[in-house]
């Protein structure tokens, strides 16, 4: 089995954003880049899978910029085999990301495509949804249990009323939630050998896609400053003071 998984650059989780001073998006100036918490989650699934036997190569894409290439050798240093680098520096909206892999996968022609159920920078959580509607493929939104048995994919999913596992018939879609797994720290020998694994580069207008955007930004603003706490003694007392406030 292949298994493809598109990987995202994006804003390090652990830098503090900071918005623009015209309030048109955030500043990305000198700020750490890294691979999208869910897609590393994604990349660490197949290469489980590999190690169990049941998938043969990984093929990870990436849309973005010329330094998106650094996400992509860190997928391959997790274990990964390939990657494509479709580069482009226009902010590519999930739409477009969603017919761009629709061609890729049509030219790689893999069993299973395993991608982050969003990414932390837009938050659209679109992509996985929108590439199973252009494929008509089964998919399995969600996962925080794989298991491939029978020639099935059986996705265990996380929803408002508990857990629900449904059997997929590959070719398939799975998107990943955080409790999947723990992705793995890449080790130096692999982040050597993964700068000999190759990495195809090209463009969406070898796809014959249109990258552009269909939204507009009106304006980004930072979220309001929490009030601070305040301490009570006991019970009568927080609640006289959320009678007070209305609260209650």
């Amino acid at each position: 089995m292949k298994v493809l998984v598109p990987v995202k650059r994006v804003i390090d989780y652990n830098v503090k954003v900071r918005v623009k001073s015209d309030q048109s998006g955030v500043d990305l100036a000198n700020v750490k880049m890294s691979m999208n918490p869910f897609d590393e989650i994604s990349v660490e699934e197949a290469v489980r899978l590999k190690e169990k036997g049941a998938v043969e190569e990984i093929v990870v894409v990436s849309i973005g910029p010329q330094q998106a290439q650094e996400t992509l050798r860190t997928a391959l240093a997790m274990g990964a085999d390939r990657g494509i680098l479709i580069k482009t520096d226009d902010n590519v909206e999930p739409l477009a990301v969603a017919k761009i892999l629709e061609k890729v996968i049509g030219e790689e022609s893999p069993e299973l495509v395993i991608l982050g159920k969003q990414a932390i920078d837009d938050d659209s959580n679109q992509t996985g949804q929108m590439l199973a509607a252009l494929l008509d493929w089964p998919q399995g939104t969600f996962a925080s249990e794989v298991i491939l048995e029978d020639g099935k994919i059986n996705v265990t999913r996380e929803i408002d009323g508990g857990l629900q596992t449904l059997s997929l018939q590959t070719p398939a879609i799975v998107t990943t939630d955080l409790r999947l797994n723990e992705p793995r720290y890449a080790s130096l020998p692999n982040i050597m050998k993964a700068k000999k694994k190759p990495i195809d580069e090209k463009s969406p207008g070898d796809y014959g896609v249109d990258t552009a955007a269909r939204l507009s930004v009106v304006k980004v603003t930072e979220p309001p400053v929490r009030e601070a706490g305040e301490k009570v003694e006991d019970v009568s007392e927080l609640v006289t003071k959320l009678k007070a406030k209305g609260a209650i």
